[in-house]
């Protein structure tokens, strides 16, 4: 995942500086050319580097660390506070219209940097919020651009506006706006043509289309696997054509995610948002602290639940609820949808991801999302009367359902137990909270601890048998 090596890195610098009682001024030179070493093997910029480790230094050799209860946490607050100002303090926003306007934004960036995709990605989002948006497909260039906008349009619910690939894209993007104004949409994405590299040709397209278009936001996509390149790609789109923001692609893969830490720093420019995954909705608001809290350790805890929301159904959760409260009580059809609604906020490794100090203990562990299809199998295995009333299941019941999953008679007795700790853990929760006020909050009840969801008391996916009690 992004950020490992360098994480590990920095909390052993922290580890080393929380074991000393107090801190002299070598102790936290000493400290800074750690962070220095690791932050240049992530690929973050030199000059952001240097300057970095200066106001971090000049912070930390201050009277008020020195003599503090508990100087190594200081520092690392220190730390913590200079890396939110460098990638950006606040979260930056879209430029979006009143509704009765239509909002252009432009898309640019390298080819393989996932610009079509993310322009996909964005429409679903912005669609999400109640928008009307329409993709536009410009990129008349690249062999199967315009089916790939359709076919991702088309799974995400949104229009795609397409004249084929004998336009100039400028005329394209024209012809695209007075058919949004017609048709009632209110946010216009123009996908344009990638490039292998810093193309002139290209670029003045981009330019025309700028000059001729009101663009309320032009945003680059770059490829977080790039490292240095992508700051170096931001800077030269920048110069030439201006961008408002910049969305980083690729930064789940094994990254060393030096261009989220120095974009900003370089060009000025905000990142937007960060792609966290292939599928259509991994596509996450970027916040600067919540950041700088996943590379230093710490998770983020926000992100999680606000995945936890989106992903659960409020009508879901309800009935969940109510199940929980009847003599019926919470069967292994509920139990898969639990499944689905983990599934859907990102998978096992995606949330264990986000939870404090779950990044060292996950080192060398596998988390294998797909080991979920086994109780899925297990369970379709069942009768519907044995997905509704699990006591029923009789060691012979066992053997027939093993048989029809495919899988021993011991597998089937993991899965009822850890089913039967879920259900115990959620019975005792109350599910979803107290049963109380609104369905947001019974819905964000289910997560201290994310005790509600399958697996947790042990869960399955994580080689090598190790289990972490949540």
């Amino acid at each position: 995942m992004a950020f490992e090596s360098l994480t590990d890195k920095l909390q052993n610098v922290f580890k080393n500086l929380r074991s000393k009682g107090t801190l002299t001024e070598a102790d936290v030179k000493e400290a800074m050319k750690e962070v220095k070493r690791a932050l240049l093997e992530a690929d973050v910029n030199y000059k952001v580097v240097r300057d970095f480790t200066k106001k971090v230094s000049e912070r930390a050799i201050g009277q008020e660390v020195m003599t503090g209860l508990n100087p190594g946490h200081m520092v690392i607050k220190i730390v913590k506070e200079e890396m939110d100002i460098l990638m950006g303090s606040e979260t930056t926003e879209l430029t979006i219209l009143p509704s009765n306007e239509i909002t252009t934004i432009m898309m640019c960036g390298l080819q393989g940097a996932g610009k079509t995709t993310t322009a996909a990605k964005l429409a679903g989002k912005l669609k999400n919020k109640g928008k009307k948006p329409l993709l536009v497909a410009c990129d008349i260039y690249r062999p199967a651009a315009i089916k790939q906008l359709q076919v991702n349009g088309e799974k995400q619910g949104v229009p795609v506006f397409t004249m084929g690939d004998q336009h100039k894209p400028v005329d394209i993007v024209k012809a695209a706006l007075e058919h949004a104004a017609k048709n009632g949409n209110n946010i216009v994405i123009i996908d344009t043509a990638g490039r292998l590299h810093i193309d002139q040709d290209m670029m003045d397209e981009l330019i025309e289309i700028r000059d001729n278009v009101t663009l309320n936001n032009t945003i680059l996509t770059v490829d977080a696997m790039t490292g240095q390149d992508a700051v170096n790609v931001a800077n030269s789109f920048n110069d030439q054509i201006g961008i408002d923001g910049v969305i980083l692609t690729k930064l789940d893969g094994d990254t060393r995610g030096g261009a989220a830490l120095s974009i900003r720093a370089v060009t000025g420019k905000p990142i937007l948002f960060i792609g966290m995954g292939e599928k259509l909705d991994d596509l996450e608001q970027f916040y600067p602290d919540r950041m700088a809290s996943r590379i230093l350790g710490m998770g983020d805890i926000e992100s999680l639940i606000e995945k936890a929301q989106n992903a659960i159904d409020e009508d879901t959760a309800a009935q969940l609820e109510e199940k929980m409260k009847s003599k019926q009580g919470f069967g292994f059809d509920d139990y898969l949808i639990a499944m689905e609604q983990m599934n859907q906020m990102g998978g096992i490794a995606s949330m264990l991801s986000m939870m404090p100090g779950m990044g060292s203990q996950l080192k060398g562990v596998d988390v294998d999302d797909s080991v979920m299809d086994r109780p899925k199998a297990i369970i379709l295995s069942m009768t519907p009367q044995e997905r509704a009333n699990p006591d029923i299941i009789s060691p012979s019941r066992k053997r027939r359902i093993a048989k029809g999953a495919g899988v021993d008679v011991a597998e089937v007795n993991r899965m009822m137990k850890q089913f039967e700790q879920t259900r115990k853990m959620m019975k005792s929760m109350g599910l979803m909270g107290n049963g109380k006020g609104s369905k947001k909050k019974r819905r964000g009840g289910m997560m201290p601890g994310l005790g509600g969801m399958p697996g947790m008391g042990g869960f399955p996916g994580l080689g090598g048998g190790k289990k972490f009690p949540f």
